[in-house]
């Protein structure tokens, strides 16, 4: 084919939408489901209704393909886990049962049995449940969700394509299962699950399927020649069967590199290929290969990660240089929609200019269709749109919010001395266990307790009138006083204020620092119906006035025992907002840093000598290659010490991280000079413990022995057992006692029975290291 008949067939498509539907209807009725006000009936028609008005909402737009299989009850990874039959074997009697309760007992565990490992989807904030396989694992096609979505989509008389996590990726994921040796490789498993996917593509053929995609975005990633080699085994394998439907393979997230040869290679019919700035080498690799003959190449050009507004003449650009480079040509986002809010048009406080610099993912798929008519077509066809996009482009550029001239120089003058503390740890360590006079095994919380109804409703009277500012702070000053109350009488050595006035972690600073913008409705799933409003980064950073103190300062004159300051640490309060594509990174973490240095400042002046700040996405938002890592971990490291340099000696410093692999950063860990980290290790078995161990960790950790993403209760013996196994790796003088993370989450009673099974736990292991 020409790169003119290229350019004619371009068509338009996306690889998933956001799930929850435009008032989260999702999330209401799955936890209505938990609760037994909703039958299982009436979750499934709430669900098929979602997917029938995304599907629509995206062909009414003007895709031309629709994605199925992307929607899921609570993640889609666990849903590729049910596809090919690796249950759990302790979930299989639950699953047999009532496959819908099983599936969740999986996702969030029951009083008996525990869920599975959860963590972070590549450098996403997106959570998914991790694969549990061992050499015995028996896999077992089981695709009746696959087909039933492609036919409820096929029925309305759309083109869909199912979307699958790819075979290779699933493996890559996967974990061995308790029991199992931890040098087990699941990817070993291949050719025991080939035949599986095999299976299920053959029943989506017969199904209707004309093509289906299979997600790899593990290859982006650094793989030896041993994985590289099991892709290109994968991919001829699935590749040569007769009774398939077409295979597009997709990547995205970043660049492909060694990988892209191989897929390049294998007998497929297409590949999906990230094209944004994160994955911009794509493009020249693909050349280098000779482009795709004969096949189909899906260009992600327009950001499916990010909120900005594309540039479409630079897309139009890219796109025109892949002409030719393959058979025919389509646009898409990089990656799912899943990972941005559903709509602008429901954001009714942004400035209307404003809100123009932005796209949803609705406004992402009229992006999508746009560069698809454009190519197709030419720019004649779009003059109107890509007028109105260059003025737009401009007039973010050129915005009084982008720039501060006073913050910049502020961040210009930094001096290397300013992000190091003045006492090395070892002296710090001393003068605070003199000041603070904490037990061994030192028992404390993460931060956040219970979101309760009563404070979500203050809030949204607050907002509408119902009550005044008075009223709703006596509110908090009550709930600040049952929280502390309640802490002193479990036994806690260091207390939280429980943080009741904060509606999310990031998005409670960014109201109060210059250069954010909160949304009203931009939800974005972070695990199961767990959903976060994603502040935006539109400007230069600064905090106006402080933002704690005065509840920290509460908290503390109703009680003799520590109270934490809590703050958000400036890679999170990146992490997890959407982020300016302006300037780099680093430059932006610097100004947060400086802006939470203040607060940082003013709770020590005020009496606080804990202070918490929390970087639980440190590894989350490190690069995918490894070439890229030390770049980022320099900044990232420094603005945390830069956020927390000024204090004094015995003022300790505290972090936590959770839900992530941290082996891979403990050197970075260590860096940040913490005096405290608390980490998740519950659902892990406290493996984040020996990591600490193995590297020489020298500071203070609490490895979580409570997983509070559950909703069952830990026995005193079971809290006791992970402490035992924490002693292990890291000495008694050193090792804290804390849940993996906030309890914000969790409900009252499963709280007070958890902290004080903690509690006693402690006693119960001190008392054991006494008599030794």
């Amino acid at each position: 084919m020409t790169a003119k008949s290229a350019a004619a067939a371009a068509r338009a498509t996306v690889y998933g939408y956001p799930r929850q539907g435009p008032n989260r209807e999702l999330k209401k009725a799955v936890e209505g489901y938990w609760k037994g006000r909703v039958t299982a009936d009436t979750l499934r028609t709430t669900a098929a209704e979602l997917r029938t008005a995304n599907w629509r909402q995206l062909a009414d737009a003007g895709i031309h393909e629709v994605p199925t299989g992307d929607f899921s009850y609570y993640d889609h990874v666990l849903d590729t886990t049910v596809m090919v039959g690796a249950v759990p074997a302790r979930h299989r009697d639950a699953v047999d049962t009532d496959p819908l309760d099983g599936y969740f007992a999986m996702a969030r565990g029951t009083q008996d049995v525990a869920p599975l490992e959860m963590t972070k989807w590549f450098d996403t904030n997106y959570h998914y449940l991790v694969p549990e396989l061992g050499p015995d694992t028996v896999f077992t096609a089981d695709p009746a969700k696959q087909v039933a979505e492609l036919g409820e989509a096929l029925a309305l008389g759309l083109s869909a394509r199912p979307v699958l996590v790819g075979p290779v990726t699933y493996l890559l994921l996967a974990k061995p299962a308790p029991g199992v040796p931890a040098d087990f490789e699941p990817l070993t498993l291949l050719d025991r699950l080939l035949p599986v996917y095999a299976e299920v593509l053959a029943d989506l053929r017969a199904a209707g399927a004309e093509w289906v995609q299979l997600d790899e975005p593990a290859l982006v990633q650094d793989r030896t020649p041993a994985e590289l080699d099991a892709a290109a085994r994968a991919y001829r394998a699935l590749g040569s069967l007769t009774d398939r439907p077409k295979l597009l393979v997709a990547s995205y997230f970043d660049r492909l590199g060694d990988a892209l040869p191989v897929l390049a290679k294998a007998p497929v019919d297409g590949l999906a290929l990230d094209f944004t700035d994160a994955a911009a080498a794509n493009l020249d690799a693909l050349a280098a290969v000779g482009g795709l003959p004969g096949k189909r190449l899906v260009a992600g050009v327009v950001n499916g990660r990010n909120v900005w507004i594309n540039d479409l003449e630079k897309s139009l650009a890219t796109l025109g240089t892949l002409l030719g480079l393959a058979d025919r040509v389509d646009v898409a986002a990089s990656c799912s929609l899943l990972h941005v809010p559903l709509d602008t048009a429901l954001e009714r406080d942004i400035e209307p200019q404003i809100r123009r610099w932005l796209a949803f993912a609705r406004q992402k798929t009229v992006e999508v269709v746009t560069l698809a008519r454009g190519l197709a077509l030419g720019t004649d066809a779009i003059t109107g749109e890509l007028a109105a996009n260059r003025a737009d482009l401009a007039a973010r550029a050129t915005s009084p919010l982008t720039h501060d001239p006073a913050v910049r120089a502020r961040a210009a003058a930094v001096r290397d001395t300013d992000a190091r503390r003045s006492q090395p740890y070892a002296e710090r360590a001393a003068a605070q266990r003199a000041h603070l006079r904490l037990p061994i095994l030192p028992t404390t919380t993460i931060g956040s307790f219970p979101q309760t109804g009563e404070l979500r409703t203050a809030r949204a009277d607050l907002r509408t009138g119902r009550i005044d500012t008075a009223g709703y702070e006596e509110r908090i000053r009550a709930e600040i006083q049952d929280v502390v109350s309640f802490q002193e009488k479990a036994g806690l050595d260091v207390l939280v204020h429980g943080e009741p006035e904060r509606n999310d972690m990031v998005q409670y600073f960014a109201e109060q620092l210059t250069g954010y913008l909160a949304t009203e409705q931009g939800w974005v799933q972070s695990y199961g119906t767990r959903y976060v409003r994603p502040p935006i980064l539109a400007g230069d950073i600064s905090r106006p006035e402080p933002m704690t103190v005065r509840w920290t300062t509460y908290a503390q004159s109703l009680t003799d025992r520590p109270v934490k300051g809590m703050l958000t640490g400036p890679v999170t309060m990146l992490a997890w907002s959407f982020v300016r594509d302006d300037q780099p990174l680093g430059d932006t973490a610097r100004q947060v840093a400086l802006a939470l240095r203040d607060e940082v400042d003013d709770l020590e002046a005020g009496g606080t000598s804990v202070i918490q700040v929390d970087e639980p996405a440190l590894r989350e938002t490190l690069p995918l290659r490894t070439v890229d890592r030390p770049a980022y971990l320099a900044w990232a490291t420094e603005a945390f010490r830069l956020s927390t340099g000024a204090v004094r000696p015995d003022t300790q410093i505290h972090t936590h991280m959770c839900y992530a692999e941290f082996g891979d950063i403990v050197q970075a860990i260590d860096d940040l000079d913490a005096d405290v980290i608390s980490l998740e290790a519950a659902r892990s078995h406290m493996q984040v413990a020996r990591e600490l161990a193995a590297h020489g960790y020298p500071r203070e950790a609490g490895p979580g022995v409570y997983d509070i993403h559950s909703p069952r209760v830990p026995s005193t013996e079971e809290a006791a057992e992970l402490l035992r196994t924490g002693l292990r790796a890291i000495p008694a003088e050193r090792l804290w006692v804390n849940p993996d993370c906030g309890l914000k989450t969790r409900g009252w009673p499963e709280t007070r029975a958890s902290l004080e099974n903690l509690v006693a736990a402690a006693r119960a292991v001190r008392e054991e290291l006494s008599a030794s």
